[in-house]
């Protein structure tokens, strides 16, 4: 069967085109040959299981891997009681044993544990579990992983954070008993805050069963390099003739390497654009990824509508360009970081990715569409009057209309609500002309509290907007000269400036400024 791109699931390189994570599991077994323990949290569909499965393997000739997943091996009702845990517990690791070369010859001690199972009948409990892994352990003739997927089934639930305190009870007494030579488990959720999550006594409140864990630093994000990699085995199967650097950088530049989202990249132009793998079908890849309904995107809009501290975390960055440090002792930051939403650059609280902007950018701005916005309603109104006769965008008449309605209904405003908001009314007034044909993104290296540039794409064509506040006549200049060479980056010739000035004389309006060989369109309102 040939190979195509997997969005579901995990991958295997037997049947689907992904990234060598050869770097990744030479890392992860540095930290299992040491004897160490950890959690892989990572986002939705970041490649947790993947990762699992090829560690398995990768560590199958020198390890016996015990290899569990709480979301099929455990229900709900496994979690009631010890006893239950247990005993679920007990068989899951038996069906995982059967799947390694070593059943054989751990067959006899697992018919012991059975044995004393049946004896103990519902006294059997995790201590006792404990004792027999033990046995099993020192028995073994080589040292045991326990590797656990999708841990945050057990969230929130006490028989499992006992079972964690029996993982620690024997980890810290490995010099007295045998126990497993490393436990792996994988969620979104960093098990270390479980405790807080249950127990909010101020006895439990920071004294976590799984802090014994080691910080897990392995960047399971993709490179270009990585990318561009998979791109070049996939070409030599379908001979498209793309520019494999210039696509790989592509889907880099709007994904940050979030896995699943490279992945979505590479199926939609495989399955949509076949042959076709140029910077013009990505950007039509683009425009369908940012429409999809699909569960991490459905994740991450559900955590942002269900607490106003996330969102206005987000809101804080995107539209006023706040400057915020990481800060992981932060609650906030702390959860975005962990469902994947933000990202430690340099020590700068950022957005992860592109596609992630502009998913957040395009749900808070439809929230505003659909609750009757005046200004909106003037753009919408006769969006066709913004588009050329050959199909192209008009960016000059958006800016001059712009001007007009923003003056009509916010004129009177106070200067604070303008200068906090009007980025997000003018992607407010951009979204009715170009949705459904043309798309944009924010330039995250100009996103500060002056300044913004915002990329449209429509028709195959780019415009650059730079938005700024007017901060004097040095600053704007000095705008002018941002904009040129941001246009030279682009190989663009012509850019616009839209200036949000709240000195009382302003001349309101549209000029045409030649800034070296480019021409700079400027609004201020």
């Amino acid at each position: 069967m040939a190979k195509f791109f997997n969005i579901v699931g995990s991958c295997s390189p037997k049947e689907h085109y992904m990234v060598n994570l050869q770097s990744r599991l030479v890392k992860i077994k540095e930290f299992v040959d040491r004897g160490q323990y950890f959690t892989i949290n990572r986002g939705r569909q970041y490649g947790k299981t993947t990762t699992l499965f090829a560690l398995e393997n990768y560590l199958s000739s020198e390890y016996v891997v015990i290899s569990l997943d709480f979301q099929g091996n455990m229900s709900e009702a496994e979690f009631e009681n010890q006893y239950e845990f247990s005993t679920a517990l007990v068989d899951a690791m038996k069906r995982a044993l059967k799947r390694t070369e070593y059943y054989a010859e751990l067959k006899d001690q697992i018919k012991e544990i059975d044995r004393k199972i049946e004896k103990l009948g519902d006294r059997f409990r995790l201590v006792k579990l404990f004792s027999m892994l033990s046995d099993l352990c020192a028995e073994s003739s080589k040292p045991i992983v326990l590797m656990i997927d999708e841990v945050d089934q057990a969230s929130n639930n006490q028989v499992f954070l006992d079972f964690l305190a029996q993982l620690r009870y024997y980890y810290l007494n490995r010099n007295k008993f045998a126990t497993f030579q490393s436990v792996i488990l994988a969620g979104v959720h960093d098990i270390r805050n479980l405790k807080q999550k249950i127990r909010p006594d101020a006895e439990h409140k920071h004294n976590s069963p799984w802090n014994i864990a080691i910080p897990f630093d392995v960047d399971m994000s993709f490179s270009a390099e990585e990318i561009a990699e998979m791109l070049t085995e996939y070409e030599s199967d379908h001979h498209t003739g793309m520019n494999i650097q210039e696509i790989a950088q592509l889907i880099y530049d709007d994904t940050s390497g979030y896995p699943v989202l490279v992945s979505s990249f590479c199926k939609l132009m495989d399955e949509k654009f076949g042959a076709v793998w140029t910077k013009e079908s990505f950007l039509q890849a683009e425009r369908i990824l940012l429409t999809e309904k699909t569960p991490l995107f459905e994740s991450l809009m559900n955590k942002l509508k269900e607490s106003e501290t996330l969102k206005n975390l987000v809101l804080q960055i995107l539209f006023i360009g706040k400057d915020i440090p990481y800060n992981a002792d932060n609650d906030a930051i702390d959860t975005a970081a962990m469902y994947g939403f933000v990202a430690n650059r340099d020590g700068k609280l950022v957005i992860f990715n592109r596609i992630f902007e502009t998913r957040i950018y395009n749900w808070l701005i439809s929230v505003e569409l659909t609750s009757g916005s005046e200004l909106s309603a003037f753009s919408a109104g006769d969006k066709s009057q913004f588009i050329k006769p050959d199909g192209r965008l008009d960016m000059e008449k958006i800016l001059e209309k712009f001007v007009i309605h923003f003056d009509a209904v916010y004129g009177n405003e106070k200067e604070k609500f303008k200068e906090e908001v009007g980025r997000r009314l003018f992607l407010l007034y951009l979204r009715p002309i170009i949705n459904g044909t043309g798309f944009y993104y924010i330039e995250p290296q100009t996103r500060n509290d002056r300044r913004m540039d915002v990329v449209v794409t429509y028709a195959k064509e780019q415009h650059i907007i730079e938005l700024k506040i007017w901060h004097g006549e040095q600053y704007n200049e000095d705008g002018e000269k941002q904009l040129s060479d941001y246009l030279d980056y682009q190989h663009l010739k012509k850019g616009y400036l839209l200036t949000f000035n709240f000195n009382q004389e302003k001349e309101i309006g549209v000029k045409h400024i030649i800034y070296k060989d480019k021409e700079l369109i400027e609004a201020t309102v």
